[in-house]
């Protein structure tokens, strides 16, 4: 009986010392009576001991969508992180690879896929049960398709989780990473040369089309669109004034990005703030939180202003607030357009300007891209969650 429970419970702590009480001592029985034995059996404890540890390194962790949220979604309760299906030692699917992300992008957009199906939009709903997605930067481990090979960096709108197999079917949803330049933080092609920066891009100059001397305002100024919609005009010559919601993301934007001017919204009501900064009006509002910033600015701008409406985080988890100035977009002749990067005639159109601009900036230097960086899939929830309650500085990307 000793010898037998010996061989139960060694391999499952071999791992690591096995000195708790009686285990302890009925291993030291074990060895020094039965030393024959005790060799016979360690070629067994070191195969269960690396089964256990490959078995360990094969985990496959996703985040995972499992309850629609009423309000802010609560990590563990909305999302959580579960085991997905991985065989680390199975080929490359026939014409498809295995990835190892690297990194993967969070951003506000995905709050209103945390819906019900039925419910439609520009983006279709998450699906319940299923790991979330979004953009990505991975690495190719395996590959059963001429375009990629081992070690290729690739973008991807992918699971969010540490590894993926795409099929020849799915290879679509991967391309190439084009870093000609050769930026070290690859981080940046989630950020400025990615989805935001694209975003930030087409639609300031499709739509808000900034004039050198104008002035724009625009609301989450630290955010990832925010800080690059403020560095675009400023490469325009414009009067740049932001929004953000504490004293150190207003130093970034004042002292770091070079923005003419700024407050904190908890401490200075919008429509106080501009016209403290903007005596003379603003021509260009960059829209990404709504509710009384949006109220604030459709009094201060300027006959024939723009209004690029990006986003509304103020209201993706609050009741609408009341827009009771809308008369303005009459009589001071505004224009007000939404927008989606995928348009035909935004992200489209202008991806070889953006990509050609901006890779030069930021290798120069002269546009900087802050990262919030949350480390750790298991911390993935809550740095997803953290950006709806405006805890990052910069864009928020998840580190694998």
């Amino acid at each position: 009986m000793p010898l037998f429970l010996g061989t139960v419970f060694l391999p499952r702590k071999c791992i690591g010392p096995v000195r708790d009480g009686w285990r302890w001592t009925l291993w030291a029985r074990v060895s020094t009576s039965i030393v024959g034995t005790v060799v016979c059996i360690a070629p067994c404890l070191v195969i269960c001991c690396l089964s256990e540890l490959l078995q360990f390194t094969m985990t496959n962790q996703a985040l995972v969508f499992k309850k629609i949220p009423e309000a802010y979604p609560i990590p563990g309760e909305h999302l959580v992180l579960e085991p997905v299906s991985y065989d680390a030692n199975a080929p490359a699917p026939a014409n498809g690879v295995v990835l190892q992300s690297l990194y993967t992008s969070f951003d506000p957009y995905m709050r209103g896929r945390m819906r019900p199906a039925n419910i439609k939009s520009y983006a279709p709903a998450f699906t319940l049960d299923a790991p979330i997605e979004s953009s990505s930067v991975l690495k190719v481990l395996r590959s059963n398709n001429p375009s990629y090979k081992e070690g290729d960096l690739v973008l991807g709108f992918v699971p969010v989780q540490q590894y993926v197999a795409l099929s020849g079917e799915e290879i679509a949803r991967i391309r190439p990473l084009d870093n000609p330049l050769g930026i070290e933080d690859v981080r940046v092609f989630l950020g400025a040369l990615g989805m935001p920066g694209l975003t930030a891009y087409s639609s300031l100059y499709e739509i808000g089309q900034p004039k050198k001397g104008e002035t724009l305002f625009v609301s989450a100024a630290s955010g990832a669109v925010g800080q690059l919609v403020g560095q675009l005009a400023k490469h325009e010559g414009l009067t740049v004034i932001g929004s953000v919601g504490s004293d150190e993301k207003l130093d970034y934007i004042t002292k770091e990005l070079g923005f003419d001017a700024g407050f904190n919204y908890k401490k200075e009501k919008p429509a106080d703030a501009l016209a403290r900064l903007a005596p003379n009006g603003i021509d260009i509002y960059y829209e990404n939180v709504g509710g009384e910033h949006m109220a604030a600015a459709l009094d201060a701008l300027n006959d024939f202003g723009r209004v690029v409406l990006c986003g509304l985080i103020s209201q993706y988890n609050s009741a609408p607030y009341p827009i009771t100035n809308i008369a303005n977009v009459l009589t001071k002749r505004l224009t007000m357009r939404g927008f989606i990067v995928s348009d035909e005639g935004m992200g489209p159109k202008y991806a070889v300007d953006h990509q050609k601009n901006v890779q030069k900036w930021v290798k120069e230097g002269s546009f900087k891209t802050l990262i919030h960086e949350t480390e750790g899939i298991e911390n993935a929830a809550e740095g997803l969650v953290g950006i709806f309650h405006g805890k990052n500085l910069g864009k928020a990307v998840l580190k694998f």
